[in-house]
């Protein structure tokens, strides 16, 4: 994501492993082959490490012998991707057992040097150094009667080739998507609200279907914090937060004000805590609901998370309030896909122009915001207990893509996944984000095959189209996944 309004928390990686292959009777009969091809590999592993990853060159694979002995050394790397170089031809056996005993995504590079073959100069040497996609189809017949599915392939020339390069790139933002996924330290306090029957999910399904750990919290621990913070420190918060806000006059909603100093004053206050607790328990998301006692002091920082909820999403922190854990998931996904991911549902349909409003209340991710997001002070949060600063935006005008994560009845994740376009346009002046939505082929239609489909109310809101790429991370997964026709 270009221009980031607020850095990250913590950088992207991803562990990432490249292997060549090659077929042993070569070397003999053509001096120099295997140090070109060695070579020709390197340069791809340049080429991945532009990607802010971490690689592993395991060298060439161009016999059983050395297919076999790499096994092992690919399971202890901890590897989250695997690109198999296919550099020239070689024979299916330096491929099953790896295909067979290795339970992360592999994708085959086969990337020739030349984009033609001179043919009036052409040799066999020349050939075969350009033999990339020669043992493809090969591979993928083993894959499947290794029960395995067919891995990905990126077919191309290995420089001057951006639909190429554009593909690795995208691996290993995947590949940063699947790591993280696996290590994540995802917070929850509170509960789900009563009636939002949707939100409930088994936090051992989250650790089964993609690692990652779900941390019990308690809101007095955020309180803890709260009850140390010092005046100069509060002074300090409100300056940040006001440099990335503006804080408008009320338009038309009477329940919005004009952000008041106790209610900045509080969100600081709220946003210092926040972090303090986020890094005593080493969390790398959080969801939450909690109500409190009325006119505790409690209540009042679980009811103004807003501000520092949102500032930390901008971080790659995904928070989510009610309680949402899928959908702290699915904005985590999008965050590492480094395209956004904000809290959203939908809100009022336009019939006249054909779109749909796409917002919430609660934190957003500012880094894709349209301009400067607005606060505003409520005097009430629609639906839930207190009142104080909430934020107000759009995001940025373009293509747009959405994930919802549900659950089945049998018990298992679902990515429900859809791209559309926010057009500019006026939104609600209510305190909350919303976005012009439009989807094809038409609003109405599109609706009822979302909803086909057994959504969850919310789901993450992301920029440009991913959809393919987010359905690529659900079938790594072995997650079901399903995108929304536009046609």
């Amino acid at each position: 994501m270009n221009n980031r309004i607020i850095p990250r928390r913590k950088a992207l990686t991803a562990n990432i492993g490249v292997f060549g292959v090659g077929y042993w009777k070569y070397w003999e009969q053509f001096d120099g082959l295997l140090e070109e091809l060695i070579a020709k590999q390197n340069l791809f592993v340049k080429k991945v490490n532009q990607y802010d990853v971490n690689v592993t060159d395991f060298g060439f694979v161009d016999d059983a012998e050395s297919a076999y002995s790499l096994v092992p050394k690919l399971k202890a790397a901890n590897l989250d991707l695997i690109f198999c170089d296919m550099v020239t031809y070689a024979t299916s056996v330096t491929f099953g057992t790896i295909i067979r005993n290795i339970d992360i995504p592999i994708v085959m590079v086969a990337l020739q040097p030349l984009k033609a073959l001179d043919y009036g100069k052409a040799t066999t040497y020349m050939q075969l150094c350009n033999d990339d996609f020669c043992s493809v189809p090969e591979f993928a017949g083993v894959a499947i009667r290794m029960g395995k599915e067919v891995p990905e392939v990126i077919i191309g020339t290995l420089e001057n080739d951006p639909e190429a390069d554009a593909e690795i790139e995208k691996y290993c933002q995947i590949a940063k998507v699947l790591h993280d996924l696996k290590y994540a330290r995802i917070g929850h306090f509170g509960h789900p609200i009563e009636a939002m029957l949707d939100m409930h999910t088994d936090h051992t399904m989250f650790t089964a279907a993609f690692g990652c750990h779900i941390v019990q919290t308690e809101a007095e621990d955020i309180l803890k914090h709260y009850e140390q913070i010092k005046a100069a420190e509060i002074h300090e918060k409100e300056k940040e937060i006001l440099s990335f806000f503006e804080t408008p006059t009320p338009v038309s909603d009477p329940i919005t004000r004009k952000l008041t100093d106790e209610d900045l004053q509080t969100a600081a206050w709220v946003a210092i805590a926040l972090n303090r607790f986020i890094k005593e328990k080493n969390l790398d998301g959080l969801a939450y609901y909690y109500e409190s006692s009325e006119d505790s002091i409690l209540r009042k920082v679980v009811t103004n998370l807003i501000v520092g909820n949102s500032l930390l999403t901008a971080t790659g922190f995904p928070m989510c309030g009610e309680s949402d854990l899928k959908t702290a998931i699915a904005m985590l996904i999008m965050d590492r896909l480094d395209i956004g991911g904000s809290f959203a549902e939908f809100h009022p349909i336009d019939f006249e122009n054909g779109f749909i409003l796409v917002g919430h209340d609660g934190p957003h991710h500012l880094n894709i915001a349209d301009g400067k997001p607005v606060l505003r002070s409520l005097t009430k949060y629609h639906g839930k207990p207190g009142s104080g600063a909430s934020v107000e935006f759009k995001i940025k005008e373009g293509p747009i893509t959405m994930l919802s994560i549900s659950s089945t009845y049998e018990g298992k994740f679902k990515f429900v996944i859809a791209e559309g376009q926010s057009v500019q346009g006026p939104i609600p002046p209510t305190g909350n984000t919303n976005t012009r939505g439009y989807f094809k082929p038409d609003i109405k239609t599109f609706l009822k095959r979302w909803i086909a489909e057994g959504p969850t109310h919310h789901f993450a809101l992301g920029i440009g189209h991913h959809a393919q790429t987010i359905k690529k991370i659900a079938d790594y997964l072995g997650i079901e996944a399903v995108i929304i026709s536009s046609n």
